[in-house]
């Protein structure tokens, strides 16, 4: 058996920090390869009901409502806001502003990856990096890749962060940690690469007490903004402490193991280019990256917590495999890394023509009732939708009756169950009271049903049953949803 003989490590020229062309030269064409990677993503209204519950929440607070308060969601302030800033100064009426926001955030990402790459390894292995970086970006399924959402725009700043702990700037990236904590709890795991470098590079003593200071300073200063910013006590809750059944996976094992199954292969098929040189550099040679190794396994662990596996918590692992692989690289002959490109250019284009060709029914049911809304209700109309497709209330520009845009923070459907733990027992602490109130409040001028025999439907929910009994009628069907208008004057005695 042939084996490859190994290439002596390539010498490389540090790079110059005054080099402008290079940036010139690189940043345009990584930036091509940005808006040619998400073009799908410009080819549909929405892609997931994450981008749906988003517009949604976007708006509310665009009338004045309050994050945590006036409607909630299991997620950290930024991208909210982000989404909010963007509908302020573009319009509401579609999301082709933050699908921008978002090829600016891959770009930026592929960009500080490149850097990082170019101070450790060279010119060459920068350009390498940005590159493999945007390929295996949109290697998912589009709805998971394609949208613009929570991940999107965490991995600049978890980029920006070991960017800055590479360069030992502590509070730069504390900064960086709590941005990435903030659009998605997960962004915090890259702390562990960032401590991991600071400590390697720092001195000992008080110099290495004094980083971790200046780190710790960096990272709770924007944390304890965005908690006074809302409210504390329901930014502690929805952030941190209140999701407790919705990371367990009791119940649902097989349906969330064959889910993370099968992403894991996709995501590997998206980095066909890296993984062999990864795995060749892990048997011929020290490739002296332990914090990527770090970053990765770190990354993994975000992936594997709560134990849902969705497409889209898999892109956070794409910014440490791009590193690695291009560390890989650079210990192989040269012309590998051109194979390793073309691999993964390859794979790319297979997951964008995914992408641009492929159907999404989903949208299509979420668009046609959105139509039949729209018909029944007055603009000023309040609307309940018993459903996971909280998009229809963007799609069809009508008020949610509910801060819980959702039936899964009613039920915990909203982890991907797929049955034993769904139920009133199973919903949000304290959630069932505040509904009945708001629907007592102010009663929804229609009502619609999306369950569609899934575990969470009205034979299953009594407080569901309940509300549709309390003065509801049938008066449509569309796809399998069920369209109650309201069979009584809320101001009659």
């Amino acid at each position: 058996m042939l084996v490859e003989p190994l290439a002596p490590p390539r010498s490389v020229t540090p790079a110059v920090p005054a080099a402008t062309g290079y940036w010139a030269r690189l940043l345009p064409a990584l930036a091509l390869l940005a808006c040619a990677t998400r073009l799908p993503s410009f080819v549909r209204p929405l892609w997931n009901p994450d981008e749906g519950y988003l517009a949604v929440q976007a708006r509310l607070l665009a009338d004045g409502g309050e994050l945590y308060e006036t409607v909630v969601d299991r997620k950290p302030p930024l991208v909210p806001w982000l989404y909010r800033a963007a509908f302020a100064l573009w319009g509401d009426e579609s999301l082709t502003s933050v699908r921008v926001l978002a090829v600016g955030a891959q770009l930026l990402t592929a960009a500080l990856l490149a850097s990082l790459a170019r101070r450790r390894w060279g010119d060459g292995a920068g350009r390498t990096a940005g590159v493999l970086y945007l390929l295996a970006s949109v290697g998912l399924n589009p709805e998971d890749a394609q949208a613009a959402t929570f991940e999107v725009f965490m991995l600049p700043s978890t980029a920006a962060a070991v960017w800055c702990a590479d360069r030992r700037r502590p509070a730069l990236a504390g900064t960086a940690v709590a941005c990435a904590f903030l659009a998605k709890q997960t962004g915090a795991a890259v702390l562990v690469p960032v401590l991991w470098l600071l400590w390697r590079s720092g001195a000992p003593g008080p110099g290495r007490r004094r980083e971790v200071l200046r780190l710790t300073a960096g990272a709770g200063a924007p944390v304890l903004a965005a908690a006074l910013v809302t409210t504390p006590a329901g930014f502690v809750f929805w952030t941190v402490t209140g999701s407790g059944a919705y990371a367990s996976f009791t119940g649902s094992e097989l349906h969330v193991l064959l889910r993370g199954t099968a992403n894991t292969l996709l995501l590997a098929v998206a980095c066909a280019g890296l993984l062999p040189p990864v795995v060749r550099a892990l048997r011929v040679a020290r490739t002296g990256a332990a914090d990527l190794w770090l970053w990765l396994s770190s990354s993994a662990a975000a992936v594997a917590l709560g134990f849902h596996f969705f497409g889209h918590y898999f892109l956070q692992l794409t910014p440490p495999l791009a590193l690695l692989g291009t560390a890989a690289l650079q210990v192989l002959p040269g012309e590998r890394t051109a194979r390793a490109v073309l691999a993964s250019a390859c794979a790319c284009s297979l997951f964008v023509a995914w992408g641009l060709l492929t159907p999404r029914p989903e949208l299509d049911h979420a668009e046609r009732l959105a139509r039949e809304v729209r018909a029944r209700t007055e603009p000023g109309d309040r609307v309940l939708l018993w459903g996971m497709h909280p998009e229809t209330y963007w799609l069809a520009d009508r008020t949610p009756a509910s801060r819980y845009l959702t039936a899964g923070l009613l039920t915990n459907y909203s982890g991907g169950r797929d049955g034993p733990r769904v139920g009133e027992r199973y919903a949000v602490a304290g959630a069932w009271d505040v509904f009945r109130a708001e629907l007592a409040r102010r009663p929804p001028a229609l009502v619609v049903d999306d369950s569609r025999g899934k575990p969470y439907g009205p034979e299953r929910v009594p407080g569901f049953q309940r509300v549709l009994r309390g003065g509801y009628e049938p008066v449509g069907e569309v796809g399998g949803a069920v369209v109650y208008a309201r069979s009584w004057n809320p101001g009659r005695p």
